[in-house]
């Protein structure tokens, strides 16, 4: 039997109308590759998550929705700071202790990009990088601070710092549960397991923050990791 044109277009848009069906349920049952599905911390990395990393750094209001969905504490501070310091978006970072790590010194506070880039990267970054690497889990996480009034170099010109506004946080070790200690100045070279840790735990920090900076890039960074959520025209990143 020979189909009408008027037949064979029903057939093809009832394909179609299946094959979109059958697309959007199994996005449903994997939201880390569905684009519509909000970002969680549960459903690990996908096709659609760089996009949602990156909304987090240009929608405080989709940045304080994922840290309420993940249990941390999304409480905001006033603002502070005046001109190209001011820091209207501050709040404490509450990511690690949720994720059972301690951020040391205490008391650091940042935007909430921040917050939210440090829950995703210590998640499915520092973590399984830790286990697969050192046999360990990372308990403690020490910084060398997240604010600082400044262009970028310190000088009198030029940029400013995403440090300006609290926007950023340099990591300078990792505490290991056995007690280890991981140093980005004294371990970054070394060509075993800990040297290995740390420039894995670097390329997955690209994954969760706008600009990752370590001592691949420059001296100035011979002893930290740099990661700011500096929002960028396209959502495209530095990673160093």
């Amino acid at each position: 039997m020979t189909l009408s044109l008027f037949d064979r277009i029903v057939l093809v848009l009832l394909l179609v109308g299946t094959v979109a069906l059958m697309g959007r349920a199994w996005l449903h049952d994997h939201p880390a590759h569905d684009p519509w599905a909000p970002l969680s911390l549960e459903d690990g990395d996908g096709w659609a998550t760089g996009r949602k990393l990156s909304a987090l750094r240009s929608d405080l209001q989709t940045c304080r929705a994922f840290l309420e969905r993940s249990g941390i504490p999304a409480a905001m501070l006033p603002a502070q700071g005046t001109g190209q310091c001011r820091r209207d978006d501050r709040k404490p970072l509450s990511a690690p202790a949720r994720l059972d790590v301690a951020l040391r010194p205490a008391g650091a506070q940042a935007t909430c990009a921040v917050d939210a880039g440090l829950a995703w990267w210590l998640r499915n970054g520092v973590e399984p990088a830790a286990g697969a690497l050192l046999d360990a889990s990372v308990v403690g996480i020490e910084h060398l601070g997240t604010v600082n009034c400044r262009r970028i170099g310190g000088g009198d010109t030029g940029s400013w710092s995403e440090h300006a506004t609290g926007n950023a946080i340099d990591i300078a070790a990792f505490v290991l549960s056995d007690g280890r200690r991981i140093s980005v100045a004294r371990d970054w070279q070394r060509q075993d397991a800990r040297g290995t840790f740390l420039r894995t735990v670097r390329d997955s920090a690209c994954r969760s923050f706008g600009t990752v900076l370590s001592p691949d890039y420059n001296a100035a960074h011979a002893d930290h990791l740099h990661l700011d959520q500096a929002h960028r025209v396209g959502g495209w990143s530095a990673c160093r």
